[in-house]
């Protein structure tokens, strides 16, 4: 008889740190010891917190265990699972109002990371082991999907799905059951459901999380999805950086045949749907949903014009649904429990969870889910721990590319989807980046314009050429040879590329320009004006110096100078020549004596 369970993180952060040599060594020391009958190691996928991995959980205590090592196995097997002695060393702390609360015997859902979540979407990742179907049956796995083949009829399916409130999670965020009702309404002799799971953004990683932790819920959503619009046919598109989650959802989709689940006649119905799955090669362009489909199709992804839509013409030119991994994950929830448990949670008119991927400056990396209307202070400081190295936030970039900047006059603003557009922001997909007062916001609107500028398709010439130009104005501010008149043309060239681009990539381009734009003006004109970077990051327009009465002599900068910049003898001050200087930062950080700053 099991007496405990080990899981263990098998997500992609967790698995680049070693969990798979973690894994492979609690099942050499559990069978070392004789425990194989009682102890269970399971695989799982992301339990949110990856700052903190590899993660390993035990149960049915709960102990929590952080950054463990392949060489920390063997005390916990002897020491936690043989004699039931935690190894206290390895158990997860937290620092809340100062004093240090331990967390090994309590819930993982008590820590103050978790306290404020609500895990829909993210219900069964970090819980169950992804690649086992009766597991996920387990947990009321198809219970939703026979529900709806047996007792509903599509009609019946599309209203839940619009009582609910529930509007995409991939960025534009549409009422889904309207997008659902448009399909549905349309005649044809075959029609479509396609996933996006593409996720372009920089720093967002939320739908590769559900598809590495939970995968069988988005096979039970897609074919709810069919059997409601009448589509028989299905595609998940995900792009090829991401293969454990494609593994796991191609042994998904062959164990849903198996167990019939997927293919002809599902739950005695007589409903046929079937999935399949389109790798992608990484094109950003390719989230935008008429270019996905061009992808799938066997051409190089483009945006189409709009209309028709892809309701009426989109995949193989037949009536199609596409919605993204994060919406899909929603609906096996809203139809088993119905339209009132999910939009009891958020607000008005953004109602359920939204996932985040948290990242930047800020404690508790990872990936979170909250209900809509959480404000964004309570984001940062309460789940994500705060800002670390005592400095202090600056703004937060919502929607990745896409979105725009929260400066930090805006935490108390409620995350939804039309409050951040109001804020000249947007929700995307998901991503959220901190910044602290270490980041220039010049330089951040540079980087992800420098993204767009890569991703774009070149079909249109307001996004293939004006965001190359408006990168151009950037580069140039950020060198120190900017003029006044270069932040007019820089605005005006936003609002054009705004205006007049094909698809949602080239139109929303501009956002991190122009909010930061509105958000830390002084920051440009300091560039343009005073020839400084407030923030010390942009090189061309900074020196690195050394206080002579702080230094020491002790030559360690020069020594670690990799162009031979600073001289000066043992015990007496140095000096960096400036022409010489390439301002790499490496003599800051070997100075013991705080004697080198930026200015």
């Amino acid at each position: 008889m099991v007496r405990a369970q080990v899981l263990i993180c098998g997500g992609t952060g967790c698995t680049s740190s070693g969990s798979q040599k973690i894994i492979t060594e609690f099942e050499a020391q559990i069978e070392k010891n004789a425990l194989t009958d009682e102890v269970k190691v399971v695989r799982t996928g992301c339990f949110g917190l990856c700052a903190l991995g590899p993660v390993v959980i035990v149960y049915p205590d709960g102990t929590f265990y952080s950054r463990v090592e392949a060489e920390d196995v063997k005390e916990i097997v002897e020491e936690h699972l043989l004699k039931g002695r935690i190894v206290e060393r390895l158990v997860y702390n937290e620092v809340a109002e100062g004093v240090e609360v331990e967390h090994g015997n309590v819930s993982l859902n008590d820590t103050t990371f978790y306290a404020k979540q609500k895990r829909v979407a993210l219900r069964n990742c970090g819980v169950i082991n992804p690649e086992s179907i009766d597991e996920y049956i387990a947990m009321d796995g198809y219970a939703a999907l026979g529900k709806a083949l047996t007792e509903m009829t599509p009609d019946e399916v599309i209203q839940v799905v619009k009582d609910s409130g529930l509007r995409g999670r991939g960025g534009g965020g549409f009422p889904t059951g309207l997008k659902w009702s448009f399909t549905a309404k349309n005649q044809a002799d075959q029609k479509y459901v396609v996933c996006n799971a593409d996720e372009g953004d920089p720093g967002a990683f939320m739908d590769r999380s559900v598809l590495e932790g939970d995968p069988h819920a988005i096979i039970e959503a897609m074919a709810i999805c069919g059997y409601a619009t009448g589509a028989t046919e299905g595609y998940v598109y995900v792009r090829a950086e991401y293969p454990i989650a494609v593994a796991r959802l191609q042994k998904a989709i062959d164990d849903a045949r198996a167990y019939g689940l997927l293919g002809k006649d599902i739950f005695g119905s007589g409903f046929d749907f079937d999935l399949f799955i389109r790798l992608g090669a990484g094109a950003f362009v390719c989230g935008e949903e008429t270019a996905l489909m061009t992808s799938i199709e066997g051409n190089r992804g483009e945006p189409r014009p709009r209309p028709p839509y892809p309701a009426v013409k989109g995949l193989f030119g037949k009536p199609t649904t596409e919605n993204n991994v994060e919406t899909f994950a929603n609906i096996p929830q809203i139809l088993l429990h119905g339209a009132d448990f999910f939009n009891s949670m958020g607000t008005e008119k953004s109602r359920g969870t939204k996932v985040f991927a948290l990242g930047g400056n800020i404690h508790n990396t990872g990936l979170v889910e909250i209900p809509m209307g959480t404000t964004l202070r309570e984001i940062i400081e309460d789940i994500g721990g705060g800002i670390p190295n005592g400095r202090k936030f600056k703004a937060a970039q919502t929607g990745g590319p896409s979105g725009g900047c929260l400066p930090a006059s805006m935490l108390d603003i409620e995350i939804d989807y039309d409050n951040l557009v109001a804020q000249g922001a947007m929700m995307g997909s998901g991503g959220l980046i901190v910044m602290d007062d270490s980041n220039c916001m010049v330089d951040i609107a540079k980087f992800f314009l420098e993204f767009t500028v890569d991703e774009s398709c070149g079909k249109c010439t307001p996004c293939r050429i004006g965001t190359k130009r408006l990168y151009e104005i950037l580069e140039k501010i950020t060198n120190g040879q900017g003029t006044l008149e270069d932040l007019d043309e820089m605005e005006a060239l936003c609002n054009y590329i705004k205006e007049n681009s094909l698809c949602g990539l080239g139109q929303t381009a501009p956002n991190p320009v122009l909010s930061t734009y509105a958000r830390f003006k002084d920051e440009y004109v300091a560039h343009v004006v005073d020839k400084k970077c407030p923030a010390g990051v942009c090189k061309k327009l900074l020196s690195i110096v050394i206080v002579e009465d702080k230094c020491k002599g002790c030559t360690a900068c020069s020594r670690v100078c990799p162009v031979g910049a600073i001289s000066g003898s043992v015990k007496n001050p140095h000096v960096i020549d400036q022409s010489k200087c390439i301002k790499c930062g490496a003599c800051i950080e070997k100075c013991k004596f705080n004697a080198i700053i930026k200015e």
